[in-house]
């Protein structure tokens, strides 16, 4: 695509709404990505019932978003 093309296509993108604008990005960045993992939907599925049936069971406890941060930082510190 040559200079001019890309300025014509941007001039026409900026001429959409904001909400057509987002849409359009989100379609581009989506284009970049290549073809998605067919497993990994699943995979989430079963990370995420296996994640709620260890809280249900007691096995593990939350930590406020507040506490979450700080044990990253912490660690990322530590990591430095």
């Amino acid at each position: 695509m040559s200079s001019a093309s890309f300025k014509g296509a941007l001039d026409l993108a900026l001429e959409l709404s904001a909400d057509e604008r987002a849409a359009l990005a989100h379609d581009l960045l989506e284009s970049l990505d290549g073809a998605a993992d067919a497993d990994a939907a699943r995979a989430w599925e079963a990370e995420i019932t296996r994640r709620l049936d260890e809280l249900e069971r007691g096995q593990v406890q939350t930590v406020d978003a507040e506490e979450a941060l700080r044990r990253i930082d912490k660690n990322l510190i530590r990591r430095r």
